[in-house]
């Protein structure tokens, strides 16, 4: 797992590169929506999970758990989702760009795990999640109510 740091190793860019196109596949979607969530951030959340994780198990042993490593990662992916969400008069918005910054944490676990073809599948999921789901909640009035709805003056776009 020492040849993961090394930067002349094809080991060391495998994941780099992994999580840029499952950064990208979800951050592409979010940035086109103009949600606070770009194509830089989702790169960089996969990324950065990705190289805490491969740093956890490169240094596991007696001093290091990689586990306890995840779950600190969690609880920091945490803070930054939290920061997105806020109030806009009665109605919370921010709360899927969370989830989606949560859920890109957990592509760059499953990278740093070297699960790469997992961490591609999660990405279209999310991806497929994102758009299909609104397609229905556009499609199906019930589903348009409280914090969903839609105001029908404006275009849709």
């Amino acid at each position: 797992m020492i040849e993961s740091l090394d930067p002349l190793s094809f080991y060391f860019w495998k994941p780099i590169l992994v999580s840029i196109v499952c950064g990208f596949i979800v951050g592409f979607e979010r940035q086109l929506r103009g949600k606070p969530l770009d194509v830089r951030t989702s790169v960089l959340v996969c990324l950065g999970t990705n190289v805490y994780v491969r740093l956890g198990d490169v240094i596991s042993g007696d001093h290091a758990d990689t586990m306890r490593i995840l779950g600190q990662v969690v609880t920091g992916i945490g803070f930054l989702g939290a920061g997105v969400i806020f109030n806009r008069g009665a109605q919370v918005q921010g709360l899927t760009t969370a989830a989606v910054v949560w859920t890109l944490a957990a592509i760059g676990a499953a990278i740093g795990f070297d699960r790469y073809f997992a961490a591609i599948a999660l990405s279209v999921v999310v991806f497929l999640v994102l758009n299909f789901l609104e397609w229905i909640e556009n499609r199906v009035e019930h589903m348009r109510r409280g914090a969903h709805a839609h105001d029908d003056r404006e275009p849709k776009i």
